[in-house]
């Protein structure tokens, strides 16, 4: 593995995005998450607000996810647009894989580059998840904690669609931390050494 290439995956609430913003900052390496959606918007001439509604989730097997003439262009017409994004991120992040360093989080990216990567899992306890959510989005106990379950499951069916793999199988992880035992600082020094 000639670059530093981090890939995150997370629970919804355990701070992965931000651990690995943090991390980004801490190596002076790029940071890719949604950004990764900005790319493929313009590569693809797709409206980023089209894109972002399919982000990370899986097609409708009943409609078309984007409700708008773009899904019915020629080019698209047989192709739902979650699977139009999620092969252009696959080009975009092999590429990024091979020209820079930079830490990626979500989107596959795992699976995408394989042993070319080093990937970790952020997980930590649903109770702990539902707090972040409710500090972090001022959400009442009840819509944090339904908010959470909805965007585990949405997760959790993107990545075992377009992998094969269960996404909380923790073999396929070089490592895997509990967000709740250790501070953002200690877990960005232990993901710096590795």
């Amino acid at each position: 593995m000639s670059r530093k290439i981090i890939t995150i995956n997370r629970m919804y609430g355990s701070n992965g995005r931000k651990i690995g913003k943090l991390l980004a900052d801490a190596l002076n390496i790029h940071f890719y998450d949604k950004e990764l959606i900005r790319i493929a918007s313009e590569q693809k001439g797709i409206p980023y607000e089209e894109l972002l509604k399919v982000d990370e989730k899986r097609a409708s097997q009943w409609r078309y996810p984007v409700e708008s003439e773009i899904q019915m262009q020629p080019q698209y017409h047989f192709y739902p647009m979650n699977d139009v994004l999620f092969a252009t991120q696959s080009e975009i992040i092999t590429e990024l894989a091979k020209r820079e360093d930079c830490v990626i989080v979500g989107r596959c990216a795992n699976h995408i580059l394989g042993d070319r990567c080093r990937s970790v899992f952020i997980f930590a306890p649903f109770d702990v998840r539902v707090k972040n959510i409710e500090e972090r989005l001022g959400r009442s106990n009840k819509s944090a904690r339904s908010l959470v379950k909805k965007m585990d499951k949405e997760r959790r069916i993107y990545y075992e669609y377009f992998t094969d793999c269960k996404w909380t199988d923790m073999t396929q992880y070089d490592l895997c931390i509990d967000s709740s035992r250790f501070t953002l600082e200690e877990i960005v020094a232990m993901l710096k050494n590795l």
